[in-house]
């Protein structure tokens, strides 16, 4: 499997602001944030639900545009732009990992991981072979064929983090993506997506509650007014 030899800062959120009007009042979430990732890195954002995480992760996943401030990405301004064109970007070079894996259960975990590769453009054999190799990084190999349904929950949320990263995004944005394991399952399934971050470049944010797997990354940051501070 090719990896791609990367470094230094991937995305920016500067000045990034989110207001939500709920009747008479105006909420604010996110209150002029700056925060970067650099390549390679694994960030945890730890706060309490209710605090913004969600807002902060779709903001800098160009699903939600910020009402002051922007994202760039690589270098590129991205939160003012159509949504066809912020819709290639998440194509591209932004992937996703949830809480719940989100997997088709109707296909395969190998057609899962192929799926974005196949609206991306690829051949279906390119995209077999990238799946294939994804299988195989995440040691599930052996798994390729059967249905989310036959997988275990840890099975299933690989898979679910080798789709995310099957178009070799830049950056990788998780929620929670270990909060419905076990603690031996989670870490295991830590460790794996650990592994691919550090060997890939990838810029990870990762949001969770579990305390011991935010301590085994880069760093730690939290929400504190609408704005991302070190923890």
């Amino acid at each position: 499997m090719k990896i791609e030899n990367r470094s230094g800062d991937i995305i920016e959120l500067k000045g990034v602001e989110r207001h939500y009007v709920q009747g008479p009042r105006k909420l604010t979430i996110l209150n002029g944030v700056d925060f970067s990732l650099r390549r390679g890195e694994m960030v945890a954002l730890v706060a309490p639900s209710g605090t913004g995480k969600s807002t902060l992760l779709h903001t800098a996943g160009l699903l939600e545009r910020p009402d002051a401030g922007d994202v760039i990405l690589s270098g590129k301004a991205c939160g003012r732009l159509s949504d066809d064109d912020r819709t290639a970007i998440r194509r591209n070079d932004i992937g996703f990992v949830y809480q719940f894996h989100h997997l088709l259960p109707e296909f395969s975990a190998l057609e899962n991981i192929m799926m974005p590769q196949l609206v991306k453009g690829l051949p279906a054999t390119e995209a077999s072979e990238r799946a294939n190799q994804l299988l195989d990084y995440m040691q599930i190999g052996n798994r390729g064929h059967h249905r989310p349904a036959e997988l275990s929950g840890g099975e299933q949320q690989r898979v679910a983090i080798a789709r995310a990263v099957a178009n070799a995004p830049l950056v990788l944005l998780a929620d929670e993506p270990t909060g419905n394991l076990d603690p031996v399952t989670a870490s295991y399934v830590f460790e794996a997506l650990a592994a691919l971050v550090r060997q890939s470049g990838l810029a990870a944010l990762i949001a969770t509650h579990n305390h011991e797997l935010a301590r085994r990354m880069d760093r730690r940051v939290t929400l504190n007014e609408g704005k991302v501070v070190p923890l």
